[in-house]
């Protein structure tokens, strides 16, 4: 019952969160989703992980949380997924070169 109610301002918040954008709240989670996955499958293959999969990935799940960082109008982490997105896009693309 405690724990309950130490984490009832959590669930509320998810849920408010939730309510306010159902779109970018499933495109959040999917991003989430995307990021551990891609940790965790480095984190497995280490010390030959499968960049050439992981790469568009890990760039796919950044672009989706910059889009939901300017849904949210969060210039830091707009600002945060740009770079992210644009520094992999330059990695993937010599790695491929």
């Amino acid at each position: 019952m405690v724990m309950l109610n130490l984490l009832r301002p959590t669930f509320e918040w998810i849920r408010d969160d939730f309510k306010s954008n159902r779109i970018r709240f499933a495109i959040e989670l999917l991003a989430w989703a995307i990021s551990i996955g891609c940790s965790v499958t480095m984190a497995a293959t280490v010390p030959t992980p499968p960049l050439l999969a992981l790469y568009p990935i890990w760039i796919t799940g950044c672009a989706l949380y910059a889009w939901a960082s300017w849904s949210r109008k969060s210039f830091g982490m707009l600002a945060n997924y740009i770079l992210l997105t644009s520094i992999d896009t330059i990695g993937l693309i010599r790695m491929l070169t």
